[in-house]
Order: structure tokens, then C-alpha cells, then sequence
């Protein structure tokens, strides 16, 4: 069989790279009878739906959707589970004329040539999704047990945490790869940004992060504990005789047809190591700060304080708020042929074309202060310090903005405010600190509403007095939106997230204010009373633009 316009229109569409292509061209020819489409699939190149649609797109054949898989057994006891589960087959619906069925690989046609032999009927054929029709035959013909549980049952259970070269046997089986990848295909069909590995007494507990909340997912047993964390260190090349103390490290996977940087931490606990996990799907950030949640008004803010030639441009906000995304966007927009930037970052989390990034190693004395020395000597217009740690690190970026570089970093302050009070309680002189900062941005990150099932309803007057809302009544009234849940977000009723920020621009009556160290309270008032909107304002407009729910604001924010 030749899979040559399969292969041209997945190039067409994007599905598959170039550099790609003759690693898959090799493959085949090594294939000889084996499917093409499959394989692709379980190396990762593509993901199932580009599959799909490219074999729809040659052959002609419907896509199935989840609805259309059935409850019942269709095919006749003379079907073979063996050969259903070896080229992933499923009935959709039958009759007497005819038998409609799901494949994962249309153009093999052994496939409906076997099944019209053994069934005495027509055969149609649809497209499947491979793990679709994977579920559906487990579901119709499996023991009841799921995809995790099964894989736990071929799993020797033997491994003891002091045998080292068993526990690396162990982690290098088929079981234990299988259950590890099946926990990464979860997380970034869930578009999840955290994987959490917690070994407890009875059980390990894996929780996704997805759109910033935390939500339990099947675990193996506890007796596939050492295996699982094994396997995971060995991929980011981590001691894993070392149990004793954290370590990180970092692993790369090519999954559903991209690249997954993966940045992997461990600490030990009572009764064996948490292990977190942190997704970078490069190809899906968007550095564009409309897509962020900036409104007209803080945009254009921003990127007048962005276009200044020098001082410090600041972003607060605690673990998580979307800081590192903010930064990158702000370098892209800075990111032309006339500006030298640099930055030092522990770790690099995304790799801008055009900007000299440096990672942190403080184990070798590269540490953020010390390389912010050498970067000075290196003639840069833009400078980015992944955070502002130390005073060391704070003086040599104050030096630098004073000396007409533009300097973009972060700190952790729950407002903007905040970061002024947090700088002199560094040590840093008050009078450095108003010659240099042009601006601090403070962030949150919340859900935004899903489009497809969100529920209009009028808020109630009491509400509105309390929560603030009443600028923006109309006519009497406030239309909010509350999540409900559909199949398109996952039954959660949101899908994404956005930034609710507030931005504090710098001027001479704060100036004065920070010369004068009055309290951070006093400053944020002085800010708003300028025309500064809070983050909690900022959210209140995005609550009522219908964007996300007054709950979701409240959750990640209780200013009034």
C-alpha cells in the first residue's frame, strides 16, 4: 500500500516537518506491511486529529466523532478480540446489508477484506481517532478495569527503592513507559500547565493543573510508585540513587506531533519523592498582549513605558500569574534588528529568535548578579533579570538602568504597590529606586468562561452594591455570566485563562511618597486616585464584559 498522498497532505497542512520527513520516509521503508498513520501517532510526529483528517482528505471517508460509538457489541462472536485490538477496529452500527465500522488506518485493505469474509456483509468504513477506538473496545470487550489499571496488573511489583540497577530495569519497561507517556498524553489533551506525582502510605496521587486549578486523575497502584518516579528521573537524567535531596532537571518529548519541553522537580517526602512537573508546549504560547487580557487603556500604558529608553519596568505578581508570559511578550514587541537584548533566566522557558538568553547556574557561579556583570560589558540596549532575588542582584540592574540600559524583571508582591515596599525593605536606596523605576505591573491569572455553555444571569442589587459593580449598571440592570460545563470545555464551564492586571506609572507625587518610605497602602490609594484600576477593577470589567465569573475574580482576588 502506498502512503505517499497521505504523507503529502499532512505536509499541506502542517502536520508534519520537513526535518521530519525523512526520518518517516526511512521508517516506511523498513515498514513493509506495518501502518504508517499509527505510527506516526505512537512516535509522537503527528497528533491523532491531523491523522485523521489527512487520511479523510485522500481517502474520502467520514471522521467519527465520540458521540457515534455504540454501547452494545455489534460484530459477530467470529471476530477475534486479538484482531480487533491489533488493527483497531470497532463497529459503529449494523444491519443486515451492512456493517459500519471505525478504523484508525482505512488504507490498510487486509482490514475490510478480513471483515467481509468473516461477517458476510458490505463493510463501510469511517475514520477513527486511535485512542477513541481504543476506549470503545476496551469499554465493549475489557474486564471493566481501565487503560491505567491494566497496565499496572503487568508490572512487576518486586522493585525495592535500595536495588538501583533493578529499579532502572524496571523503569525501562514497557509497562512502565506505557503508564508514564499515558499520564503526558492526558495532561496535554487537558491542556494542562502542571503534572503532580504525590507518593502517600496507600497510594500515588496524580493531579493535572489545568487552567490554574488542580484536578485528580487516575493513578497505578501504589506498588508502581518507585517504577513511575524512576522512570521520570532517568528521562531528566537525574540520580535516581539520590532520594535524600531535590533535584531538577529537564526533559524533551515530541507528542500528538510537537515539541513538549518539560521541566521536572523532585523533593523528598514521608514516604517517597513528589515529583512536579511543568508543561512548556512551545508551539502554542501566543506572545501577544491582547490575547493576555490587556484592555485598550493599560495596554497603551504599557507600551508607552515599554518604548522608553531606559530604567526598570517591573511585573508582580505570586507563583503562577502568568509573569514569564508577560516578560517574553514585552521582549517580543522590543525584539527588532536595532535592539541588542539579553537576558538571564532561571531556567529558560522559551527561546526567542533574536535575544541572547542566559541560563543561571549557581552551582558554577553564574548566578543572576554575576552574570548581569558580564552582561553590562556586552553593549546590550534591553536587559532581562528573570527575578529580582537579592540586593546584589537589585543594585547591579538599578546601576544598569542608570546608565541607559532598559531593564524588564520580576518580583513577587501581591500588588504593584508592594514591589516599591519590597525594594526598600531589600536595602535599596529610596532615591535610586525613583530615579530608575518607569513602571510595575501586578497580575493575576483567572479562567475565562467558556463560550459555548456560559449562562447569562442578572446580578442581584445587593450583589452589585457589595462587589462594586454599580458604575457599570445600565438601564436598571447587570447581565453577568456564571459557568455551566459542555463536551467543548470538559464539562468545567471554563477554558483558558487571562490576565487581570493593574498597572502603576510612575510619577513625582509617588515619587515623593517613596523618598518620604510612607506604607505601600498609601501609595496604591495615591495610584488609583492618579487612575490606576486595581486588579480587582480590572477583573470587575472583564466580569462584566462576560470574559469570566464574579466567583473566578473573587477566587484569585478578595480587594475590594
Amino acid at each position: 500500500m502506498s502512503y505517499q498522498p497521505f504523507i503529502a497532505a499532512l505536509i499541506e497542512q502542517n502536520a508534519l516537518r520537513d526535518s521530519d520527513l525523512n526520518r518517516v520516509n526511512k521508517v516506511e521503508e523498513q515498514m513493509q506491511e506495518a501502518s504508517l498513520p499509527l505510527l506516526l501517532v505512537k512516535l509522537g510526529l503527528c497528533s491523532e486529529k491531523d491523522v485523521a483528517s489527512a487520511l479523510a482528505k485522500t481517502t474520502g471517508l467520514e471522521v467519527v466523532v465520540t458521540e457515534d460509538y455504540p454501547d452494545s457489541i455489534l460484530l459477530p462472536d467470529t471476530i477475534s478480540l486479538r484482531f480487533l485490538k491489533e488493527f483497531h477496529v470497532v463497529a459503529l452500527n449494523a444491519d443486515a446489508q451492512k456493517i459500519v465500522v471505525a478504523v484508525a488506518d482505512p488504507e490498510n485493505t487486509f482490514i475490510k477484506q478480513s471483515l467481509r469474509l468473516s461477517c458476510d456483509t458490505e463493510i463501510e468504513l469511517k475514520i477513527g481517532l486511535l485512542s477513541e477506538i481504543d476506549k470503545a473496545i476496551e469499554r465493549l470487550y475489557g474486564d471493566g478495569k481501565s487503560q491505567m489499571g491494566q497496565i499496572t496488573d503487568n508490572l512487576d511489583e518486586s522493585a525495592s527503592l535500595d536495588d538501583i540497577e533493578h529499579l532502572k530495569d524496571l523503569a525501562s519497561e514497557a509497562p512502565v513507559i506505557r503508564m508514564v507517556n499515558l499520564v503526558f498524553q492526558r495532561a496535554l489533551e487537558s491542556k494542562a500547565s502542571d503534572i503532580h506525582f504525590e507518593p502517600f502510605e496507600d497510594a500515588l496521587i496524580i493531579r493535572l493543573r489545568i487552567d490554574g486549578v488542580l484536578q485528580q486523575i487516575e493513578g497505578p497502584s501504589v506498588s508502581a510508585t518507585a517504577a513511575i518516579i524512576s522512570r521520570i528521573k532517568l528521562m531528566a537524567k537525574l540520580n535516581i540513587a539520590e532520594r535524600r535531596l531535590p533535584q531538577d532537571g529537564r526533559i524533551k518529548i515530541q507528542m500528538q506531533g510537537k515539541e513538549i519541553d518539560l521541566r521536572v522537580s523532585t523533593t523528598p517526602t514521608m514516604y517517597g519523592e513528589s515529583v512536579v512537573i511543568r508543561l512548556l508546549d512551545k508551539e502554542n504560547i501566543v506572545f501577544d498582549f491582547a490575547s493576555l487580557g490587556f484592555e485598550e487603556a493599560n495596554l497603551q500604558q504599557f507600551i508607552e513605558v515599554l518604548s522608553k529608553p531606559h530604567g526598570i519596568i517591573l511585573i508582580t505578581g505570586p507563583t503562577g500569574s502568568g509573569k514569564s508570559t508577560t516578560l517574553y511578550t514585552a521582549l517580543s514587541q522590543l525584539n527588532t534588528p536595532e535592539k541588542k537584548i539579553i537576558t538571564v533566566e532561571d531556567p529558560v522557558e522559551y527561546q526567542l529568535r533574536g535575544v541572547n538568553q542566559i541560563q543561571a547556574k549557581p552551582k558554577i557561579g553564574l548566578t543572576f548578579s554575576s552574570a548581569l556583570r558580564s552582561i553590562v560589558r556586552q553593549d546590550p540596549d534591553v536587559i532581562m533579570i528573570g527575578e529580582m532575588r537579592d540586593l546584589e542582584t537589585a543594585k547591579i540592574a538599578v546601576q544598569s538602568a542608570l546608565t541607559g540600559h532598559l531593564v524588564l524583571s520580576t518580583l513577587h508582591t501581591n500588588d504593584a504597590a508592594g514591589a516599591l515596599a519590597r525594594l526598600l525593605d531589600m536595602g535599596l536606596d529610596d532615591y535610586l529606586l525613583t530615579s530608575t523605576i518607569n513602571g510595575i505591573l501586578a497580575q493575576r491569572l483567572v479562567r475565562k468562561l467558556c463560550m459555548h455553555c456560559r449562562v447569562p444571569y442578572v446580578a442581584q442589587p445587593e450583589v452589585i452594591a457589595e462587589k462594586g459593580l454599580t458604575r457599570f449598571l445600565k438601564k436598571g440592570e447587570l447581565t453577568l455570566y456564571q459557568a455551566q460545563g459542555c463536551k467543548e470545555c470538559g464539562g468545567i464551564g471554563y477554558s483558558g485563562r487571562l490576565a487581570i492586571i493593574e498597572f502603576l506609572v510612575m510619577n513625582d507625587v509617588l515619587r515623593k511618597m517613596v523618598m518620604a518610605h510612607k506604607e505601600a497602602g498609601l501609595i496604591q490609594a495615591e495610584a488609583v486616585k492618579g487612575g490606576m484600576l486595581t486588579i480587582y477593577q480590572d477583573g470587575l470589567a472583564k466580569v462584566v464584559k462576560g470574559l469570566t465569573s464574579l466567583d473566578e475574580v473573587l477566587r484569585v482576588t478578595t480587594e475590594i
